[in-house]
């Protein structure tokens, strides 16, 4: 009996101190049920706060930006990952002149042929500084290429017909602030402030080397588009219409002041001339300004910028970039316009 006994002693002994300090484990699915009992409980209060007008507007702006450079991020990750894994560091040598100074210009007029917008030149240009080109002709190319890319011309000549001299103001306006920027890079940027995430590596084949590259280039990228995204859309529900009718009747505020919105609002390059169009309020040169300063400096490319090449980078490059493409737009407007 001593014997049989003895067992069950060890036995109880252990469990019952495990049985008191016990804990029920909250998993995934205790926490997805958790949830759903809050969301059906605060049901007539979300349906209330939901239906607000200012929260249906901020959710249209908010969706419109992602949806609209969703598909040019892509594209640039994709493009990136193809520059960084299958172009040779050696092309580039060839293709960009030798000196600096020269570089800068060609790389800013490369920007005529990649479609796309500031979404995919982001990450295309840091490609190309890990690649070996010169930082001041990534950046102008960085700059140029949502700027002054067939698709961004095209729209611009259909959004504001039979004005063929504003196209031309368009594409040059934006190309001299892309090659100003690069200059001021080669002769003001330090190497310090340019600091583009380590890329990382693979022992492996080139299928996954591409794939690495484009996983990176997305978390980096994408969650800063997401963040730039809601900002653009919360500055676009808190400013007031009045404003801007207001300031369309003075004619160096009314530049001034479309600039800032194109920083704000951060319409996509490709939509951005339809939208300037139903200005009509402004003047040619404000409106000009808009889309001069949009796909240069706005809230999801800085927040972009800071991502792929550092708090550092951005902080200095965004400010300067806003001052020449403001003064690049007033200049080729009050001339050709």
């Amino acid at each position: 009996m001593l014997v049989d006994a003895e067992p069950d002693a060890r036995h109880a002994g252990p469990q019952s101190p495990r049985r008191k300090g016990r804990r029920l484990p909250l998993g995934g699915l205790e926490l997805l049920a958790a949830g759903l009992i809050v969301i059906l409980v605060a049901r007539p209060w979300l349906t209330g706060a939901l239906a607000a007008p200012w929260l249906q507007r901020w959710t249209v702006v908010f969706v419109s930006v992602i949806v609209q450079a969703l598909p040019f991020l892509v594209f640039g990750v994709v493009l990136s990952a193809v520059i960084a894994v299958f172009v040779p560091p050696a092309f580039f040598a060839r293709v960009l002149p030798r000196n600096d100074a020269l570089a800068v210009p060609v790389a800013g007029a490369a920007g005529a042929i990649l479609p796309g917008c500031e979404c995919a030149s982001v990450p295309v240009a840091g490609a190309f500084i890990r690649r070996g080109v010169t930082p001041a002709a990534a950046l102008a190319f960085l700059l140029s290429a949502p700027a002054i890319n067939p698709i961004v011309l095209i729209s611009t000549a259909v959004a504001f017909p039979g004005q063929p001299e504003f196209v031309a103001a368009r594409f040059g306006a934006s190309l001299l602030a892309a090659v100003v920027m690069g200059w001021l890079w080669l002769r003001l940027g330090r190497t310090d402030w340019l600091k583009p995430p380590a890329r990382p590596h693979d022992d492996g084949s080139k299928a996954a080397a591409f794939w690495a590259s484009c996983r990176h280039d997305i978390m980096h990228a994408g969650g800063f588009l997401v963040i730039g995204g809601a900002a653009a859309a919360t500055l676009n529900v808190v400013i007031p219409e009045r404003w801007m009718t207001a300031l369309a009747d003075n004619p160096v505020l009314s530049v001034l002041a479309l600039a800032v919105l194109a920083v704000l609002l951060s319409i996509c390059s490709e939509a951005d001339a339809f939208v300037a169009a139903s200005l009509t309020q402004f003047s040619l040169t404000a409106r000009l300004a808009f889309l001069v300063v949009g796909p240069m400096v706005d809230i999801k490319l800085v927040a972009m910028q800071t991502g792929v090449f550092g708090k550092s980078f951005a902080v200095r490059f965004a400010p300067a970039t806003f001052v020449v493409a403001l003064a690049s737009a007033a200049l080729v407007g009050a001339v050709f316009l």
